[in-house]
């Protein structure tokens, strides 16, 4: 077993330790101070969401993929560099073997300039690790849910996996994590249900946010087809709800409204029809160790290499300054042409959520 939690320095362990030294923070070259790290720790996942993947996907053989101890060095070193915030992602991070080794390992060092490490997840797994997680120090996790109708879930996800999802849900409710549900708004599909999904989600006491569906990867239907702008969708839900600003911000890219009739909190991600990175403040590193500082560029830098090397505090210093000159402004996702090609070749599943 790769029990990351008995390689912890000692630092993380006795509170009066001498502060280390601390390294210059990452600051990009439009300067945005960077503070929100998504890290990937497996490109496989047990579901098969039509917009994310096709159905006979290629994973990444595993000799390719960081370990947990590896995962847990790349994480101090950005840690170290200002990172207050980790989420752990995937594909789906909990079919990862041995993952509550490095959630356990990363939760040691939670007030240690680290201030919040949650994850993204599908929620199939989530029964079997809420209590886990939260004794690790995770307060609230994000899911994935884009349906609450069984036949459409299966169909959405090519697996019949709803009443697992459930489970997860209410078992991580019952442990006190704080739950927010991530629906991609998808036209002619799941459209007409958003609003019930909210008022359910609502009533359970969690939040949602919507999603503009994004171009990254072939997958086996047209784009354009399922792209729905959420301007579209929150117009529709004024006309049954009264929305109202918010000025709330959990350090990712989402704006909010509070809706009177359920008393509740919704957020809208529209990386197209209200473009969001002038406040981009997170970096993206996938399971074989490529950081990617813009989710719509193909901009990258080989931290596998660096964790590698002979050398590899100083190589891992460099890469990631090399990582602040290389990020770019914004991405250009375009969804406005039927049949182009995705904005990048590789899937969400591969870069992380």
């Amino acid at each position: 077993m790769n029990d990351v939690t008995h390689r912890i320095p000692d630092l993380l362990l006795i509170d009066d330790a001498p502060a280390a030294a601390k390294a210059a923070p990452l600051v990009d070259a439009f300067q945005r101070r960077i503070s929100y790290l998504r890290l990937s720790v497996t490109d496989r996942c047990d579901l098969r969401c039509t917009y994310c993947m096709p159905e006979r996907m290629t994973f990444l053989p595993k000799r390719e993929v960081l370990t947990l101890e590896e995962l847990f060095e790349l994480a101090n070193g950005l840690i170290d560099r200002g990172v207050t915030k980790i989420r752990i992602t995937g594909g789906e991070p909990l079919v990862r073997r041995d993952i509550m080794d490095l959630f356990t390992a990363l939760g040691r060092r939670l007030g240690h300039d680290l201030k919040e490490l949650t994850l993204t997840t599908n929620a199939t797994q989530l029964a079997s690790y809420a209590d886990g997680l939260a004794k690790a120090g995770v307060e609230r996790v994000n899911i994935s849910l884009d349906t609450l109708d069984r036949a459409r879930f299966a169909e959405l996800t090519r697996r019949d996996a709803l009443p697992q999802v459930l489970s997860g849900i209410a078992a991580a409710r019952d442990a006190g994590l704080k739950i927010k549900l991530n629906a991609v708004a998808l036209r002619g599909v799941n459209e007409e249900e958003l609003s019930d999904l909210i008022a359910w989600a609502h009533s359970q006491g969690h939040e949602v946010t919507l999603i503009e569906v994004m171009p990254l990867g072939d997958v086996e239907e047209e784009r354009l087809d399922q792209y729905l702008p959420l301007d579209t969708v929150r117009s529709r839900l004024e006309e049954c709800w009264t929305l109202t600003d918010n000025e709330h911000s959990s350090g990712g890219p989402a704006r909010y409204v509070d809706i009177e009739q359920t008393g509740g909190r919704l957020g809208f991600i529209t990386p197209h029809s209200n473009n969001f990175c002038a406040s981009c403040n997170r970096l993206r590193v996938t399971a074989t160790g490529q950081l990617y500082p813009c989710l719509g560029g193909s901009e990258q830098v080989d931290l596998r290499a660096a964790l590698r090397s002979d050398d590899p505090q100083e190589q891992l210093a460099q890469a990631l300054n090399q990582a602040m000159v290389i990020k770019p402004e914004r991405h250009h996702f375009r969804m406005d042409q039927r049949g182009a090609a995705p904005a990048v070749a590789r899937h969400m599943s591969m870069t992380g959520g």
